[in-house]
């Protein structure tokens, strides 16, 4: 009897309670005990969600991120928040955020805002976690209150659970030694309080923990990959069964390195690695073998029958030691389809959110154990709706099969080199030394959204609604003019995303009206469905951007998303190679960057933030999808005249080891998040002369802390030590849309101030 099981929920709720919960504790408009009172309705809810399955997880919901409470399971806190004496929720926030409510602040004066947690994107997904901070005299110590109390009330309300915990290998790899120590000498300090940590769920009624090892899904070197004998050997003490979680790709030469693990049970990511699944079997005799047989990253129904056909004789083989599972946490996928009541019913009929991917897991094991006949009329039904998607004409459009093929190897290059080019577009643009900018977006207001939702509900027409707008963008170049800002944006006040917005002007998109994901913390995005050949009908950008220009006499940045990003930040078709998808937004946006050059935009930022994101986790797999990424980039950007001037953007990665792709996409000016990580990004500048002009983000914008004028030189002067001032560009780290405009007016004074005085401190040397 295949047996099922679910490795994560969304936690956000199905209406972002979640969300809205968070932002009024710290606005200082909602107690702490209503934060946990939506916490505690979150968990039952979800928890009624699953209850077709035979185990739940306990430990996957967090009031802001999964790994950040690890790192407080662990005891691992950085000195900055060591001596705090306030509620320990709100030193969890100030680690997160960089400060918490605003209460708690009042009450901690002494203790105000600090350097939040550098973030970072979980392994290649959307959601960004913590980083965890070593040092070679860090020391650990166990709480388990956290997962012990969701424990007890999960058992209060007759579940049973399944406490799921970050591996200590992977929490190791996931961090960063601050001073250059090898991390791994961490290992024998940290394991006894993993031991400490599995006795006490096992004394609180746990038989099973999950507890995951996504690592073991790249190449890992030998001290590694001996670490993981050391410390399970040392982990196996009978106090719980361990299920060994494994997800996002293939184990391949790890295979035998899990086989050898005293653990109870492994899951494999059969979406990933369905080749392995023999594999696996043959490996671990008499064990557990858990399989994701349904894809916990994408929105796309499963193939039933089809995976029946390979799971079937699996599951004769198997029988009880069969359990059956999504490929991952379902954290990356909104959490029920059954909120969407405008989309388009053919196209509903071919997706599956969260909890429609565990009524499929219910589905293959009833058929798995009573036989398909038991479950016929759903599996004809799920037939029909992956017939009708392969056969729908939305889905396929010759034309722009047509213009793919049709591309030329001159398509993505610019006319001339770097060198050339830079010298026009500063003839051009005449901008200073250490020139000011934004990444594109200012705070999207109260007014603004109440704007937009009256036009989508009907409220307001179209001209009042462009009207709004348009004040929304005159009132940010009034500041940005005040400012004294030398290249200015117009603010995106009619984005509500920066792929949704895109995605609902091309053809080939659909849109959910509550599939919300989680981002970080309280930070939501709302993935578009690519769901076909992709086209552009008509302009997107150009008449906001134009009307914005002429409103000022300074140089206006028109603001872009990238083909990579668009991709990376979607829901994106599994029936064509991604390479493909990508090439075809690459020829939307570029008929976007052309128009915009021919209404007299010079400057054109298009944003690459997620290009890191989709690279492989494999090294051996980078390069191929490393071509195909920087060449979409190069089709969309290299189109216009030298004088016209291309930036981009990357936010949230480790670029280091991909610098050399990011110097082959050719940009102009490239601007990249270096805040959090004090100018670390910048250290492979030491060994590689990158050859165009870059701008080091010098404030976290994901943080209400206000960064000082000292502070922004002190970081630049860094940034100045690797690369030459005259190629130096002054800018925050991302957009400002989550921010308000309290914070960000003596945000960007205080960064002007200090690209002034950078000025003239390097014109007087």
């Amino acid at each position: 009897m295949a047996f099922t099981h679910n490795l994560g929920f969304p936690r956000i709720g199905a209406r972002r309670e979640l969300k809205f919960a968070l932002e009024a504790y710290w606005q200082g408009a909602s107690p702490r005990e209503a934060l946990f009172e939506t916490g505690a309705m979150l968990r039952a809810r979800h928890w009624r969600d699953q209850a077709g399955l035979n185990l739940l997880p306990v430990g996957d919901f967090s009031f802001y991120d999964q790994v950040l409470d690890m790192s407080f399971t662990l005891g691992n806190l950085p000195a900055r928040v060591r001596d705090w004496h306030g509620e320990a929720l709100d030193n969890y926030f100030r680690l997160a955020r960089g400060r918490s409510a605003a209460g708690a602040e009042d009450h901690a004066a002494c203790c105000g805002g600090i350097a939040a947690g550098e973030m970072t994107k979980w392994f290649d997904t959307n959601y960004h976690y913590i980083v965890p901070e070593f040092d070679a005299n860090t020391s650990f110590s166990f709480d388990a209150s956290r997962l012990l109390a969701q424990l007890a009330e999960a058992k209060a309300q007759g579940v049973t659970a399944k406490p799921v915990i970050i591996g200590p290998l992977t929490y190791l790899a996931l961090g960063k030694a601050k001073d250059g120590s090898d991390k791994l000498a961490l290992l024998p300090k940290l394991l006894p309080v993993y031991a400490e940590l599995l006795a006490a769920l096992g004394t609180a009624g746990a038989e099973w923990v999950q507890i995951d090892e996504p690592i073991l899904v790249t190449e890992l070197d030998a001290p590694w990959r001996k670490a993981f004998e050391t410390a399970y050997a040392g982990l196996n003490k009978g106090a719980v069964k361990l299920l060994l979680a494994t997800y996002f790709g293939r184990l391949r030469e790890n295979l035998p390195l899990v086989a050898t693990l005293p653990v109870q049970g492994v899951h494999l990511d059969a979406i990933n690695a369905r080749d392995e699944v023999e594999a696996l079997v043959a490996a671990l005799p008499g064990r557990i073998i858990s399989l994701g047989v349904v894809n916990g990253r994408n929105i796309w129904k499963t193939d039933l029958n089809a995976t029946l056909s390979w799971l079937e004789p699996v599951s004769d083989r198997l029988g009880k030691r069969l359990w059956l599972a999504p490929s991952c946490s379902l954290l990356h996928v909104p959490v029920d389809l059954r909120q969407e009541q405008k989309l388009n019913d053919e196209i509903k009929s071919w997706l599956a959110f969260a909890v429609q991917k565990l009524e499929e897991i219910s589905l293959l094991a009833k058929a798995l154990n009573q036989g398909r006949r038991a479950v016929a009329a759903e599996l004809a039904a799920n037939a029909h709706a992956i017939a009708t998607r392969h056969s729908s004409k939305r889905v396929n459009n010759p034309e722009v099969k047509a213009a793919v093929a049709a591309i030329t190897p001159e398509l993505g290059n610019r006319q001339s080199p770097f060198a050339v080019r830079s010298v026009k577009q500063q003839a051009q643009l005449k901008l200073p030394l250490y020139p000011t900018t934004t990444i594109g977006s200012f705070p999207q207001t109260k007014a603004i959204r109440l704007a937009r939702n009256a036009f989508k509900a009907g409220n307001i027409d179209e001209a009042a609604y462009k009207s709004a707008m348009r004040a929304e963008i005159k009132h940010a170049l009034c500041e940005q003019e005040k400012l004294g800002l030398d290249v200015l944006v117009h603010g995106e006040a009619e984005r509500n995303d920066m792929v949704e917005y895109f995605g609902e002007q091309l053809d080939g998109y659909a849109f959910s009206q509550a599939g919300w994901v989680q981002s970080y913390g309280s930070r939501c995005v709302k993935p578009p469905i690519l769901y076909g050949d992709i086209s552009r009908p008509k302009p997107m950008t150009v008449e906001w951007i134009s009307y914005a220009a002429s409103l000022t006499a300074k140089p206006m940045k028109g603001m872009l998303t990238g083909p990579v990003t668009i991709l990376n930040w979607s829901f994106v078709r599994d029936d064509q190679p991604r390479s493909v998808s990508c090439t075809q937004l690459a020829l939307a946006i570029r008929e976007e960057v052309l128009d915009l050059e021919e209404a007299g935009v010079r400057i054109i930022q298009i944003d690459e933030a997620a290009l890191r994101e989709g690279l492989p986790l494999r090294k051996a797999e980078w390069r191929e999808y490393l071509d195909w990424a920087v060449h979409a980039f190069r089709i969309t950007a290299n189109g216009v005249a030298d004088e016209t001037q291309i930036h981009t953007h990357m936010c949230y990665s480790e670029f280091n080891d991909i610098i050399e792709a990011i110097a082959g996409m050719d940009a102009d000016v490239i601007t990249i998040e270096t805040s959090r990580s004090d100018m670390e990004l910048l250290d492979v500048f030491e060994r590689f002369a990158y050859p165009n002009e870059i701008g080091p983000g010098v404030y976290d914008i994901h943080s209400p802390n206000i960064p000082d004028q000292a502070q922004i030189i002190a970081l630049m002067t860094k940034a100045a030590l690797r690369i030459p001032p005259e190629r130096l560009w002054v800018n925050p780290d991302c957009g400002l849309k989550t921010r308000q405009w309290s914070e960000v007016t003596p945000a960007l004074t205080n960064m002007v101030a200090a690209a002034r005085e950078l000025r003239a401190k390097t014109q007087a040397a």
